[in-house]
This record gives C-alpha cells, sequence and structure tokens, in this order.
C-alpha cells in the first residue's frame, strides 16, 4: 500500500478486483450487462406500476419506490467497479470517495427502512384487511416512503462524517468503492472506537428494522394459519413471498460484511460480498417482483394488449 502524509491526502486508489488478461473485458462485460439489465428490470417496474390501474396498491407503490431506490444504489459503486475492471488501479478524488460512502450508506439504510415499512404493508393487508386502504391511504403511504429516505439519509451521516475526518497515511482501498471497514484500515489512529460507533449506529438502527419485519411476520404468519381454506393460505404466502426474498438476501448479505470488528474479516473479502447486494440484489429484486408474481404478469399481458391495440389503429 502507498504511505502518504496524513494531513494532505487529496485522493485514494480503488484496488478493485485482481482480473488479467482475457478475463478483464469478460468480467467487464458481465458487469455492464448486468447493470444495464439491472437498469431496464427497476425502470420497467415503475413504468409498469404507473401504467397500469391493477397495480394501484399500497403494495405495488412501495415495489416501484424500492425500484427507484435501486437504481441510484446500484449507481452509486457500479460506475467505479467498471472503472477498476477496466483499468485496473483507479484512483478517485477524496471528496468524490467521501460523497460515494455517504451515498452508498443512506440509500442501503433507506432500503433497509423500506423493507420495513414493506412488511407493515403486508402485515395489514392480511391481519387488518377490512381497514387496510384507510390505514393506507395515499397520503400515509406518500409519508412513509418519505420518512423512510428522511431517516436513510439521516442515519447515515454519523458513521461517514466520523469517517470522513480520520487522519489516513496509506492510500490504497482493498475495494471497488469507498466503504467504512475498508477506509478505517488506512487510518493513522485506532479505529476501534469509531467501529464502536458506527456499529451502534448502523447495527441498532438495521437490527431494529429486522426484529420488528421478523415481528411483523411472526403476526402475518399466526393469521395465515387461522385461515380455513388452504388456498386462502396459498394465496396470503404467495403475496408475502417476494419481500422474504429480498429481505433475505439483503440482510444476509449485509450482516456478513457490517457485523463484527473490521479484522474479524480477511482484507479483500468485503469486495466479495458486497457484490451480493450492492449489484446482485437490485438485478434479482424485478426478477423476483415479476417472476413469481400473478398480478404483476397480468399487468403485464393488459399492457401489451394495449400496445398492440395502439399499433393497429390507423
Amino acid at each position: 500500500m502507498d504511505h502518504v502524509n496524513h494531513t494532505g491526502t487529496q485522493s485514494f486508489i480503488l484496488a478493485g478486483f485482481a482480473t488479467t488478461g482475457t478475463l478483464r473485458p469478460l468480467a467487464f462485460l458481465g458487469t455492464l450487462c448486468v447493470y444495464l439489465l439491472t437498469l431496464a428490470g427497476n425502470l420497467f417496474i415503475i413504468v409498469l406500476v404507473r401504467a397500469d390501474s391493477g397495480l394501484s396498491t399500497p403494495m405495488y407503490f412501495f415495489v416501484s419506490v424500492l425500484s427507484f431506490l435501486e437504481l441510484w444504489y446500484v449507481s452509486t459503486t457500479v460506475p467505479t467497479l467498471l472503472n477498476t475492471l477496466l483499468h485496473g488501479h483507479s484512483p478517485i478524488p477524496s471528496a468524490v470517495c467521501f460523497v460515494q460512502l455517504y451515498v452508498f450508506h443512506s440509500l442501503g439504510m433507506t432500503e433497509c427502512y423500506l423493507l420495513g415499512v414493506m412488511a407493515l404493508d403486508r402485515y395489514l393487508a392480511i391481519c387488518r384487511p377490512l381497514h387496510y386502504h384507510a390505514l393506507m391511504s395515499r397520503q400515509v403511504r406518500l409519508r412513509l416512503a418519505g420518512a423512510t429516505w428522511v431517516a436513510g439519509f439521516s442515519a447515515a451521516l454519523v458513521p461517514a462524517s466520523l469517517t470522513a475526518t480520520l487522519p489516513f497515511c496509506l492510500t490504497e482501498v482493498a475495494h471497488y468503492f469507498c466503504d467504512l471497514v475498508p477506509l478505517m484500515r488506512l487510518a493513522c489512529v485506532d479505529t476501534s472506537w469509531h467501529h464502536r460507533v458506527h456499529g451502534a449506529v448502523l447495527g441498532v438502527a438495521t437490527g431494529c428494522n429486522f426484529v420488528l419485519i421478523l415481528g411483523l411476520y411472526g403476526g402475518i404468519l399466526r393469521a395465515v394459519l387461522k385461515l380455513p381454506l388452504a388456498a386462502s393460505r396459498a394465496k396470503a404466502f404467495s403475496t408475502c413471498s417476494s419481500h422474504v426474498t429480498v429481505v433475505a438476501l439483503f440482510y444476509a448479505s449485509a450482516f456478513t460484511v457490517y457485523v463484527g470488528f473490521p479484522g474479524s474479516h480477511p482484507e479483500g473479502t468485503d469486495k466479495h460480498v458486497a457484490l451480493v447486494y450492492a449489484l446482485l440484489t437490485p438485478f434479482l429484486n424485478p426478477i423476483i417482483y415479476t417472476l413469481r408474481n400473478k398480478e404483476v404478469k397480468e399487468a403485464i399481458r393488459r399492457i401489451s394488449v394495449r400496445i398492440r391495440t395502439i399499433l393497429k389503429e390507423p
């Protein structure tokens, strides 16, 4: 790693992945394809929810908000990933690095809160069906969605600002984007206190939200098991399966990276796990919400019929 005077750190160097020869262009093209498909898939979900009246429900409103978030989430890190795959070690100005750190964690925290709100939506739909539309009115939906963004961008302020004020003696970041743990490894001082603060902020926020999701799904499970008909139970479970899958992917990969002390994971492994929640999960979300959902498939058919009808008109 490169050593620098900590009083004048102007830029960092993103190490990225060690790819050589023919593997480098293949990795670049593969990542670019996944990125473009991710953008297309999430844009498709947003347009579909807006265009089809059959999807104008609270559940699909929050799905469209999640897709909008994923567009920004994946675009925060993939450009630097593509740059490191194409050019190897890539310099990044320190100001840009810290902005990327803040925006990435802000969007990650926002997604964490949004997944909690989506679990609340499913709980009200299944356990309070008679009052569901009154409890989840348009105004309530907008306020809940806005609150997730405000809470996410507020929660990320503390860890991002503390990391940005550290004195750095090294410049080579063992990652393809600026993240908390790889940056703390470059500091000239002991960062155990900073990590405890980061763990308190991120751990309490995500942990409490995860417990909330588990509690809500516990209530859903009890309510569903009381339904007399097997068909009713299957329908209720099917409305939750997509969300449960997304929650499992997001939390499993995120906890792997952010739970524990910086030295608890071998250096360089964080960037491999980060590919799951920073690239793979946003890519899979549109697939999960379309291929496993009958309402979305029916909406696609309705939109297709409308488009064919318009094209046939003279």
